[in-house]
């Protein structure tokens, strides 16, 4: 019998929806459907926990502004 499971559309740049399909891989526990490639439905429930993980990531990878010598 169908089940059915409540999902969030997200709408993100091809750049977030890979990192957020690489979040998946691990236990596909975020994402119902991948629809198209700036669009997904991801489980309501999960939505926090991924929000968190991205966050995380993107953390881990932006370039904080160096320091100039001269104040």
């Amino acid at each position: 019998m169908p089940r059915a499971v409540k999902g969030v559309l997200i709408e993100c740049d091809p750049s977030i929806k890979a990192i957020i399909l690489k979040i998946d891989q691990e236990k596909h526990d975020y994402i119902v459907e991948d629809l198209d490639d700036q669009t997904l439905v991801v489980k309501e429930t999960q939505l926090p926990r991924l929000k968190e993980k991205l966050d995380e990531i993107l953390a881990n990878t932006q370039q904080l502004p160096e320091e100039s010598g001269s104040e």
